[in-house]
């Protein structure tokens, strides 16, 4: 059976957890985080997660994981046949990860963990959110789905990396990302009404506190 290593309050690990459960798989979650251990260096080498424990062994970043989801699991698709048309997903999945979600990240310390976070490196997230999301306008569809009528690996990667990017945005720079990309925030309130949606979310939130707690302390 497979297994997915991670932990509740990871918006990567949610991606994989929720391709998992769209797709009807049955898998095993090993809650763990990330460490330098050598024993957990040995199914992650940057000790990050998610890891994707498969009968062949262990696959690293979420990318990957998600693409040998869909390549090996049945149910529900979330890359379209068409060749083109999944090149389509697959450059709106990295354009949200590198400029969205990858820029949001830089400042999670000081948005969410009461640390702080270099000016210079706010100064850049900003320009590289607002530069993020007008991409996002340009080449997303929205139709309801980032990338047209039905659901892609893209609605993962969108829905853990922008509505964080907007609490980021919101609370640094007085910035509503929801208000430059209205169609996204339409977007969030669709996928909030999936049942798997829901369920990531509710063991979110039950572990959020903890792990936050955590965080702090380690600061």
């Amino acid at each position: 059976m497979i297994r997915l290593h991670g932990f509740a309050a990871s918006n990567y690990f949610n991606m994989a957890k929720l391709a998992l459960l769209e797709k009807g798989v049955d898998f095993e979650i090993n809650n763990v985080h990330g460490s330098q251990d050598p024993a957990f260096l040995a199914m992650s080498p940057r000790g990050k997660v998610p890891v994707l424990e498969t009968d062949k062994g262990f696959l690293n970043e979420t990318n990957v994981i998600l693409e040998y989801i869909e390549e090996t699991q049945g149910g529900k698709p979330l890359l379209p046949s068409d060749p083109y048309e999944r090149g389509v997903v697959r450059a709106l999945t990295k354009e949200i990860e590198l400029y969205i979600e990858l820029p949001a990240r830089s400042c999670f310390m000081e948005v969410f963990f009461g640390g702080k976070v270099d000016q210079a490196i706010k100064d850049k997230a900003r320009v590289e959110l607002q530069a993020g999301v007008a991409t996002l306008a340009r080449h997303g569809r929205f139709a309801p789905y980032v990338a047209g009528s039905e659901m892609t690996i893209a609605d993962l990667l969108f829905l853990y990396s922008f509505d964080l990017a907007c609490t980021v945005a919101q609370k640094l720079f007085d910035l509503d990302l929801k208000a430059e990309l209205p169609q996204g925030a339409a977007l969030l309130e669709l996928l909030a009404q999936n049942p798997n949606v829901q369920k990531v979310a509710a063991d979110r939130d039950a572990e959020m506190a903890a792990f936050m707690a955590a965080i702090r302390a380690r600061k």
